[in-house]
């Protein structure tokens, strides 16, 4: 299988398993992408996702050259998910961690970005090598990553295709944190864990909103945040909401020791 699904309770692991040709997104590849994600989106047991490739040596190093070689670059710009990884990942309503467990090149770095959380092991690396090789990115990456990181930043990696390391891309707010290789599935998994354990309607019309309000200026952003915390709001039952803050109180007491 060219992707694998493992359930941990209500988190699934979704890994990307070509190790021998570092994960390259074959068009094999990307439609079990699809149909993996697809399958944990309408599970309703799964509530967060990790989604990482298997091997220490690479996430995933982007689209399959041979292939690209040999039938064209359609697939740069393929706008339908069993096609276009990223649009896969996107169509996942629950939160999807990204675990780097190597590098990230080029249409992998957009892979990496299509996730909601990125937390890297301290080898791993991102590369836009799209200048270098003469393709323009269409799926997402010259849009996003300036937003991420700012433009200046990202002019000077897609612009270099220089390799920027995990500490580096952490003090970049790229990743959210680094952590030793032995320890990023069980890191990605507990903050899965974490995700898994709110309520699941929420989690999802909360990511929903966090998604359609980046996608928008500032001002239409918080107008949309006002009709939809609006509508939800006035929904709530106050009995409900104070279990829950005790309950949230209680946590934080637990987790402060």
């Amino acid at each position: 299988m060219l992707v694998t699904i493992e359930r941990d309770g209500p988190v699934a692991v979704v890994t990307m398993n070509r190790p021998e040709a570092m994960n390259a997104l074959s068009r094999g590849l990307r439609a079990e992408l699809a149909a993996a994600m697809e399958q944990v989106n309408a599970d309703p047991d799964v509530r967060a996702v990790v989604l990482t490739g298997a091997g220490t040596r690479a996430f995933t190093a982007g689209l399959d050259l041979k292939e690209l070689g040999a039938e064209g670059l359609g697939a740069a710009n393929a706008e339908d998910a069993l096609a276009n990884p990223v649009k896969a990942i996107e169509l996942c309503q629950k939160p999807v961690i990204g675990a780097i467990n190597g590098v990230a090149i080029t249409g992998g770095f957009e892979v990496a970005l299509a996730c909601d959380v990125l937390i890297g092991s301290d080898n791993a690396r991102f590369a836009d090598t799209h200048a270098r090789v003469g393709i323009m990115p269409g799926w997402g990456l010259s849009q996003k990553l300036s937003r991420l990181i700012g433009i200046s930043r990202a002019k000077e990696l897609s612009l270099s295709g220089n390799f920027l390391d995990a500490q580096t891309a952490c003090a970049w707010g790229l990743l959210n944190r680094v952590v030793p290789a032995d320890q990023l599935l069980p890191t990605c998994k507990q903050l899965a864990q974490d995700m898994a354990s709110a309520d699941p309607r929420m989690v999802q019309a909360y990511k929903a909103l966090i998604d359609e309000g980046f996608a928008l200026p500032f001002g239409e952003g918080m107008a949309r945040e006002h009709a939809h915390s609006s509508a939800a709001n006035a929904q709530v039952d106050k009995g409900e909401v104070e279990a829950r803050r005790l309950a949230v109180m209680e946590r934080g007491r637990t987790q402060n020791g």
